[in-house]
């Protein structure tokens, strides 16, 4: 299996996020391509759509191919080893399958954060501690439906909810567009890499849907995301957000 290390962790723990290729080898890849294509089949999209499209599956006690593809990758126990030894992660409940087809010009006028509308049923804004990837197409070239993040904006993020208090993540949709803060986002990047690698974000970066400058008839990108609680999130999300390395696993100075 994959070994995060130390200067890996650095990068996670400044940049807030983190690619990781060779996660899936050719077989998986190929097993996990056909299953999300009989996803998408059973439940396609309009005809002539171009853009953004999503699926939401929910993972039940009878199981499902995305939840085998999260254990067949070894992605919880890659994530785990970026979070604090004595918080595992639970398990994931739903998978998010992203993918875009082009053409597909739309540029990302800023970011957003996850699970703020809705929110949870409780009334419990949906953090998460840790979003994770896997790139079932090729993401070498830019503007192929790249994910856009802002590195470090999971820190000043942070320092805006503790100046505010973690509650003010349930009204940052007032300030728009996004939802997203206006804070200094710095310049986005778009995030590359083949198809089998796996990214780990943070949950309060900065991100958007890329644009796929593909013509028409060219490969839709092709992601499948989890959101992943480390163990208790729910009950500490206001330290969680307000700290926000505090679920990470600390590294040693160089």
């Amino acid at each position: 299996m994959t070994a995060i290390t130390d200067q890996m962790r650095r990068t996670f723990r400044t940049d807030g996020y983190l690619v990781v290729p060779g996660v899936l080898d050719a077989r998986q890849l190929a097993d996990a391509r056909a299953d999300t294509a009989a996803l998408l089949d059973a439940e396609p999209a309009p005809a002539g759509h171009t853009g953004p499209d999503f699926r939401w599956p929910r993972f039940g006690p009878q199981g499902h191919p995305l939840l085998d593809l999260y254990h067949r990758a070894g992605l919880g126990e890659l994530g785990a080893q970026l979070l604090r030894p004595d918080l595992p992660l639970q398990e994931p409940d739903f998978a998010q399958l992203a993918t875009t087809v082009p053409p597909w010009p739309q540029r990302p006028g800023g970011p957003h954060v996850d699970g703020l509308t809705p929110g949870e049923p409780s009334g419990r804004p949906g953090t998460f501690s840790l979003l994770a990837g896997l790139w079932l197409t090729d993401h070498q070239a830019p503007d192929r439906g790249n994910l856009w993040v802002w590195p470090g904006t999971h820190l000043r993020f942070g320092a805006y909810l503790a100046e505010r208090g973690a509650d003010a993540l349930t009204r940052i949709d007032e300030l728009g567009p996004g939802p997203y803060p206006r804070i200094d986002l710095g310049e986005p990047v778009q995030l590359t890499g083949p198809a089998g690698s796996a990214l780990f974000a943070h949950y309060l970066l900065a991100h958007n849907i890329g644009n796929h400058d593909g013509r028409s008839g060219d490969p839709r990108r092709e992601t499948v995301y989890y959101r992943l609680h480390a163990t208790g999130h729910r009950a500490r999300w206001r330290a969680a957000v307000t700290d926000p390395l505090l679920e990470f696993r600390p590294v040693p100075d160089r």
